[in-house]
């Protein structure tokens, strides 16, 4: 979408601003390809991060962007009480990390109102919704254009560098939205990671998922060994953060 938009108007436009707000967990893949976008495509991208304290949000670069899961902590501290966890119920992560964190750089810059510039494809037509705040409207012009996922495939294919992290992990490394399927192969992968978010629970007493905790799915994995991972009924495969059965 970026592309296509920086094509049709030589550059980014002067009241345009491009911006990736980092929550701290995201794959290290996907800092490095922010960074290829920005250096490959000469697009002045505004790296920026979840604070506690006002204004609630800190901009920072490439070089300072946070790899610990600050942001997310943070938000987390800045809840009325530290045992309450997002979920898939309540995913205040997102709207407090990335959307409400967006609206508040881009009003301390002194922007009234403005257009919301969303990558949604057309084949992703239950993703399409309005926005809910007076500030912005959304746009989809990949969702216009429509553009399929065999399309931007086909599109990054033709260039010289690409996302590079493990298939279905996602951006947000232990997202309880995700399977428990891809969530036991990230803990396979990355436990080092992984681990932060069992942390995460243990130190507050609260729960990202209603029916699992991440130390049980660590000692499940521990337990039962690679075999689950060759059935694919064995472990839940249905995103969303839910069984389907």
């Amino acid at each position: 979408m970026l592309h296509q938009i920086l094509v049709a108007n030589d550059g980014l436009r002067d009241d345009a601003v491009v911006a990736f707000a980092n929550t701290g967990r995201e794959m290290q893949g996907t800092i490095e390809f922010v960074k290829e976008i920005q250096h490959r495509w000469d697009v002045n991208i505004r790296w920026i991060e979840y604070r506690k304290a006002k204004p609630k949000y800190e901009e920072v670069s490439h070089n300072s962007v946070s790899l610990d899961g600050k942001p997310f902590m943070e938000m987390v501290d800045s809840k009325s009480s530290n045992k309450f966890l997002p979920n898939q119920n309540m995913r205040f992560c997102t709207q407090e990390l990335k959307v409400k964190t967006i609206k508040r750089f881009l009003v301390g810059r002194g922007w009234k109102r403005w257009t919301n510039t969303v990558g949604i494809r057309g084949d992703e037509p239950r993703r399409l919704k309005e926005s809910k705040d007076n500030r912005w409207v959304n746009w989809y012009p990949i969702a216009d254009a429509k553009e399929t996922v065999q399309n931007v495939n086909y599109f990054w294919k033709q260039q010289p560098f690409d996302l590079k992290i493990m298939k279905g992990s996602g951006n947000c490394d232990g997202c309880f939205l995700k399977s428990e399927a891809t969530l036991a192969a990230m803990i396979r992968e990355y436990p080092e990671r992984m681990q932060w978010w069992s942390d995460m629970e243990q130190k507050t007493g609260g729960k990202f998922h209603k029916n699992r905790t991440y130390k049980s799915l660590f000692d499940f994995i521990s337990f039962q060994h690679d075999w689950i991972f060759d059935e694919e009924s064995y472990l839940c495969q249905s995103d969303d953060g839910e069984c389907t059965g």
